[in-house]
């Protein structure tokens, strides 16, 4: 259990986040594909990256972690995989899954990917369908993990993937399709959930030597093989500099919405990759003060006013502002967001569930929420459904109100394993 402790003052302060789970991954997969060894540096030591670093390493790759450092170097291998049999524990990281999947159709061999219980709960079919009509054989037959590749090369050709389930589908293909033999054409059919990921991922792959070339519309995706020595060696990329992560900063800029304090992030800018970024944005029309500059995005707290946003394309921040709604003077309705049912956990019914423990008065839909103020929450133990994000969010609440309690906050070790030390930094000189 960690119990937080309300501040008595604003929170006023310079935090360091650590780097991007995001950035990190995809990374990890490209830094793998490169002709030759890229360090990452800067770069996230979480659960979600442990994952990713150990399917790359039953794979055959050659990785050198420093966690006091935050830096890991991968050994490329030129878009060859070194393995050709591996089993690859996901856990619960969608991002491993999603993008495992397409970079093991590179190799020759038979890989089998399974993970926790919930995984096994999570869609896998759009890609699965995807990949097949790339001419990958796959065996998956719950739709969901576990599933078996036999691959034999990706040939390139043409694929239709639906990305309103998640836009990692389209991201794990785009990453994995530069290594292909022949170009590849990836339209997107239907809702195209998360856009601002998939042009991370996007430039990621230009990044690491690869070409892309996007349709006006955004719904179709021309990749281009990349030949000898168009990788990490061209590209200068010997170091990569990983962005501190967008989502993890959101819940100091809401511990600034929330308390009438100030928090600056140095490391993540204007030109930053992630679209969460633009978490600020929603926390500037609510009230606050918002200062952007190249090294750091600083936030002001003010008086909070409820507002209607559609919070598709920055889902993973839906918690951090169902916490800042509670304070604003009027209700604040979260619209288009259905997908996040299918995160790590159903993320729309447990916020509504843990909003009302607190005495939120909260309506719940099939695709958002509204959030009534509640200036004076009841004391309550907020259960986190193992769901990394239900934890940091809702231990914001209990900066204003007394008697906060958060179930199983080991669970923040997915994505940000220090996350309550660098809270309680943040808030120790706003206490007496």
């Amino acid at each position: 259990m960690y119990s937080v402790q309300p501040v008595t003052r604003p929170v006023d302060g310079i935090v360091r986040i650590p780097g991007s789970k995001s950035i990190t991954n995809r990374a990890l997969v490209l830094a793998a594909l490169s002709d030759g060894p890229v360090t990452l540096t800067r770069a996230l030591f979480s659960d979600d990256t442990a994952r990713m670093r150990e399917c790359l390493s039953a794979l055959g790759f050659t990785i050198v972690s420093d966690e006091a450092q935050e830096t890991i170097t991968v050994q490329g291998q030129g878009g060859t995989i070194p393995a050709e049999h591996a089993p690859l524990f996901v856990g619960n990281s969608g991002t491993t899954a999603r993008f495992i999947a397409p970079l093991v159709a590179l190799g020759q061999g038979t890989f089998t990917i399974d993970g926790v219980a919930r995984m096994r709960e999570r869609p896998i079919g759009d890609l699965v369908d995807a990949l097949r009509s790339l001419g990958v054989s796959v065996d998956c037959p719950t739709g969901c993990p576990p599933l078996t590749i036999h691959a034999a090369g990706l040939h390139g050709g043409s694929a239709v993937i639906r990305a309103d389930a998640s836009s990692q589908f389209l991201s794990g293909l785009l990453l994995a399709a530069p290594r292909a033999q022949a170009p590849t054409k990836i339209t997107i059919d239907g809702p195209f959930l998360s856009a601002p990921y998939v042009q991370m991922t996007v430039e990621l792959v230009r990044q690491f030597g690869g070409e892309i070339i996007v349709s006006n519309d955004q719904r179709e995706y021309t990749v281009s093989p990349i030949t000898g020595g168009q990788g990490a060696e061209k590209t200068g990329l010997g170091g990569y500099p990983i962005e501190p992560d967008a989502s993890s900063a959101s819940y100091f800029f809401a511990a600034a919405a929330i308390t009438g304090g100030r928090v600056r992030i140095e490391g993540l800018g204007i030109n930053s990759l992630q679209g969460d970024t633009a978490f600020v944005d929603v926390l500037e029309k609510m009230g606050c003060t918002v200062l952007k500059a190249e090294s750091f995005i600083e936030v002001q707290g003010g008086a909070l006013r409820g507002i209607t946003v559609d919070m598709n394309a920055i889902s993973d921040t839906v918690m951090t502002l169902a916490a800042v709604a509670v304070f604003a003077d009027g209700p604040t309705v979260i619209e288009n967001v259905g997908h996040i049912r299918h995160k790590e956990t159903d993320r729309l019914s447990a916020t509504a569930c843990e909003l009302a423990r607190l005495g939120v008065t909260v309506e719940e839909r099939e695709g958002g929420l509204t959030i009534w103020p509640c200036e004076k929450t009841r004391p309550a133990t907020i259960q986190t459904y193992d769901d990394h994000r239900m934890a940091m969010a809702f231990a914001l609440i209990g900066l204003r109100n007394p008697g906060v309690t958060i179930a199983n906050p080991e669970c923040v070790a997915k994505t940000f394993p220090d996350y309550f030390d660098r809270l309680e930094a943040l808030c120790d000189a706003g206490r007496d």
